[in-house]
Formats: structure tokens, C-alpha cells, sequence
């Protein structure tokens, strides 16, 4: 590769985590270098620098534009097509949580819902369906949740991943809370006061 070492270094470990992912390791590598590139890159100065044949730069960049991961630019006077990531990472977060929805999660939510329709008759297919209900509500909330976090902008979203440990904090406090109140109601005196109101309701 003709890059400088720590470049390299990234885009060399960006293109083995990106076959654990499930995309070509050329991909992942073509990706690595628009992210950390000062400017858009064609593809020839993309296969300079990673050694790659044009062939491969070519099928890598139709596929990182089919994942909505690079634009397409036009210099001035320049016929050749360049290329860029998005600068802000909360847009690539969204972006590939986007896509990843399209491809896996939005056809197991049809397949459960057309699932979830039937009528069971035999023990093991009523098991099995109330399972598939408790993923189908999973899924289904879980999708909820990033369809709000695509309604924010970055500098909210950031915000709100900082609070996450007071968000915990917060909720366990609420079930302490909820417990007092119902040990409080739950308690013998209480059910005396309660037997009481009702005694004084009848006269």
C-alpha cells in the first residue's frame, strides 16, 4: 500500500473487522481511506494507494454507494467521478443502522408478523409461536427506538448517548421508588385505614 504507516495500520484492521461483518475485506478497506482522507478521491488515486486493480475499485465503490456509505462528487473541469465519506459520524452511525434494518431486521419483522397470524393447533408450534411474539415485540422496539434516534440531529444524539448512566440511574430509582409506594400500600396499616374509610363511607 502506498500510505503512511498509521493510515495504513487503519485501514488494514478496518478491512479484516469489516469481513467479520459480513462485507468484502477490499470494501472495507476502500471505505478506511475515503473516512480518513483529507479530500474526495477518484478511483485511480484509490487504487494507487491501496494497490488494488480497477476492476476492484470499481465493484467496492457501487457497494459502498448501494449501502449510501460514500457520495459521489464532480470537481470543477474534471470529468472523473470522486468520492467522500460523510464527515459526521452519527450520520454514518444512522446511515448504516439504515441499511441494516432494509436487508435484515425489516424482512424477519414481515416473516414474524405473517407468523404471529396463524392458528397453531399441534403444543410445539404454540410454543414456538409465543416465543416468535416475544421476539416479534423486541424487534419491534428495538426499531422504535432507532427510528426516534434518525429524528435527531447529531449534537442531540450525542447528548443523549452521554446520559446513559444517568438514564440508569434514573430508572432504578423509579422501581425503588414504586416498590416503597407498594410495600406502603400493601402494609396492615394501610389496609386498616382502608377497612376504616370504608366503615365511614357507610354511615
Amino acid at each position: 500500500m502506498n500510505l503512511p504507516p498509521l493510515t495504513q495500520r487503519f485501514v488494514l484492521h478496518f478491512g479484516e473487522m469489516g469481513s467479520r461483518w459480513g462485507i468484502n475485506r477490499t470494501v472495507g478497506q476502500i471505505y478506511a481511506l475515503l473516512y480518513v482522507s483529507q479530500k474526495p478521491l477518484n478511483a485511480d488515486e484509490v487504487g494507487a494507494a491501496l494497490s488494488f486493480s480497477r476492476s476492484n475499485v470499481s465493484i467496492g465503490l457501487k457497494e459502498l454507494q448501494a449501502w449510501n456509505l460514500v457520495r459521489l462528487i464532480h470537481q470543477p473541469h474534471d470529468r472523473r467521478e470522486y468520492f467522500q465519506a460523510p464527515q459526521d459520524v452519527w450520520a454514518i452511525f444512522r446511515t448504516l443502522a439504515s441499511e441494516r434494518r432494509k436487508r435484515e431486521i425489516d424482512p424477519t419483522l414481515s416473516m414474524l408478523r405473517e407468523a404471529l397470524m396463524e392458528q397453531p393447533s399441534v403444543a410445539a408450534d404454540i410454543h414456538a409461536q409465543a416465543r416468535m411474539t416475544q421476539m416479534h415485540d423486541f424487534i419491534e422496539l428495538m426499531t422504535g427506538w432507532l427510528d426516534e434516534m434518525h429524528k435527531m440531529d447529531s449534537a442531540s444524539l450525542a447528548s443523549l448517548m452521554k446520559m446513559g448512566a444517568k438514564v440508569q440511574k434514573l430508572i432504578a430509582m423509579k422501581d425503588k421508588v414504586r416498590q416503597v409506594f407498594s410495600l406502603a400500600t400493601d402494609s396492615p396499616a394501610s389496609e386498616a385505614q382502608q377497612a376504616q374509610a370504608g366503615q365511614d363511607g357507610t354511615h
